[in-house]
């Protein structure tokens, strides 16, 4: 239990965090900010911290991890661009082509839905967005060799599901 008062010791490291931030970050607003959420951060916990710990690493570990969170912030925001590109339409690989018919009946949305995670997902980006098996291997993690089998599986399971749809049955 740490009973020093947290503000001299902020003003201490202040400059060394700040450097750590801007050393991941760069000279940017962003660096403020994970410097902010670092004494934010580290203002919270320090009632537990023990008293002989090193308080100048355990504020640079915390700016350190708080910067990484901006980090990866940025890789999951949208880039924006100037105008959508055109939607690609490979040989094979349309609504239809693979024996499941164009996506309007609601029907082929629920059985979907209900396919596995990964196998929606390849069945998504291959047969609906229409990428090669490389890029659904890239984006859901894994070989190409899985992307085509999960994909695989995922039109066989609809097909299955779908019977009375492909043979133009009714509701």
């Amino acid at each position: 239990m740490n009973t020093l008062p947290f503000d001299p010791t902020a003003t201490q490291y202040a400059d060394t965090v700040l450097r750590v931030c801007r050393a991941v970050l760069g000279p940017t607003p962003e660096a403020e900010d994970a410097w902010s959420e670092a004494y934010l951060a580290a203002l919270r916990a320090w009632p537990d911290l023990r008293p002989d710990s090193n308080v100048e690493g355990w504020l640079v570990t915390i700016a350190h991890r708080k910067a990484i969170d901006v980090v990866r912030a940025r890789r999951r925001h949208a880039v924006p661009v100037g105008a959508a590109p055109e939607p690609r339409r490979p040989g094979p690989a349309r609504a239809g082509d693979d024996g499941i018919p164009p996506l309007r009946d609601p029907r082929i949305w629920d059985a979907l839905a209900a396919l596995p995670d990964k196998q929606r997902a390849c069945v998504t980006y291959h047969h609906v967005a229409g990428l090669p098996h490389a890029e659904v291997a890239s984006i859901v993690g894994g070989s190409v060799a899985a992307a085509r089998r999960a994909s695989s599986d995922g039109i066989a399971r609809l097909r299955r599901d779908l019977a009375d749809v492909l043979e133009g049955g009714g509701p």
